[in-house]
């Protein structure tokens, strides 16, 4: 079985490939319906990575994995607590679980370019940060 550096390296290769096809912010708002439904599904999927990312840390401590309704927040409340991330990491992150459900649960029709705006506007710069926080435990 692949150590656990070796598995958050690859989740973060898929992380990075999805912000490599990620529309620019200037961009966005000229984009059809297709587009943005596209769009938000790179979110999404960034989204997901970070989450893969946070189980595997929590199950290398031996930390149990939340369940329940509210697990996805209580997942970055945890990894916060015992200090994987730190507190913008873990505001920032709950944007992109806010963003997670919306998208989860709505036509395609109903996403929005202005939502989506400043979520891709600063994706890269919440990656970096979420980068530099887990780097150390790696």
């Amino acid at each position: 079985m692949a150590s656990l550096s070796e598995r958050i390296e690859a989740e973060l290769e898929n992380i990075e490939a999805v912000l490599r096809d990620m529309p620019s912010p200037a961009t966005i708002t000229n984009l059809s319906r297709l587009e943005i439904a596209g769009a938000s599904a790179l979110l999404h999927s960034f989204y997901l990575g970070v989450e893969n990312i946070l189980k595997q840390m929590l199950a290398e401590k031996n930390v149990p994995i939340p369940t329940g309704d509210s697990w996805h927040r209580d997942l970055i409340d945890a990894t916060f607590r015992i200090g994987i991330i730190s507190s913008a990491t873990r505001d920032s992150v709950k944007e992109y679980l806010a963003f997670r459900h919306f998208f989860a649960h709505a036509y395609a029709f109903t996403l929005d370019a202005a939502r989506l705006q400043p979520l891709i506007a600063r994706v890269h710069s919440v990656f970096e940060r979420f980068r530099g926080d887990i780097a150390p435990l790696l």
